[in-house]
């Protein structure tokens, strides 16, 4: 019979873990650096959103960040991940772009502050993120009530669906007969010449 007593003692440690984490990694967000929204792959799953490894590199230059500045600035980056919509490169820039807005960089060297860094103001009021950084949020849309018309009613979803389908399958096939049919006309122009 196997016990599980040490469940409130591993509870405790993985807790004094996380705190000597953020301790050591302060000022920075406890939650690691900052991820891109993706969709999962397959359509069993391609409605959901999650995040993704990291950023391509064509979000993080519509955003004005450097490829090689990003991981220095607590930014994922996946060299081999690509924006197959605009959808999601807009929404990720995006993503990226209010990071950088509310990102306060600290100087390497306090008396040589550098361009870019941020000022002692700013620097005081620094506090640690504590939680998921900058997590995704639902957008829900408003419902729209819609009068069914004579028209909707009429219409045989069913019965359409089924002729598209023939149609495509059929693209071949009357491509085929068609170019049999220009070739029986052009034969029998050449017999009525002939004759």
């Amino acid at each position: 019979m196997k016990t599980w007593f040490n469940q409130a003692g591993r509870k405790k440690s993985r807790r004094i873990a996380r705190e000597k984490k953020a301790k050591a990694i302060f000022p920075r967000p406890t939650a690691g650096a900052l991820r891109p929204i993706v969709r999962p792959p397959t359509q069993r799953y391609n409605f959901k959103t999650r995040l993704g490894r990291g950023f391509t590199l064509e979000e993080l230059k519509v955003a004005g960040i450097p490829k090689k500045l990003a991981p220095t600035i607590g930014i994922a980056v996946d060299h081999r991940r690509r924006n197959r919509s605009e959808e999601s490169l807009a929404l990720n820039s995006k993503r990226l772009k209010a990071y950088k807005a509310s990102l306060i960089l600290f100087p390497r060297r306090t008396a040589k502050p550098k361009h870019g860094d941020s000022e002692a103001g700013e620097l005081s009021m620094a506090k640690q993120l504590k939680g998921k950084l900058m997590p995704i949020t639902k957008e829900t849309k408003p419902l729209e009530m819609v009068a069914v018309t004579g028209e909707m009613k009429d219409f045989k979803a069913y019965q359409t669906l089924r002729t598209e389908r023939m149609n495509v399958r059929q693209v071949g096939p009357r491509i085929k007969k068609a170019i049999e049919a220009a070739k029986k006309a052009e034969e029998d122009a050449k017999v009525a010449k002939m004759k």
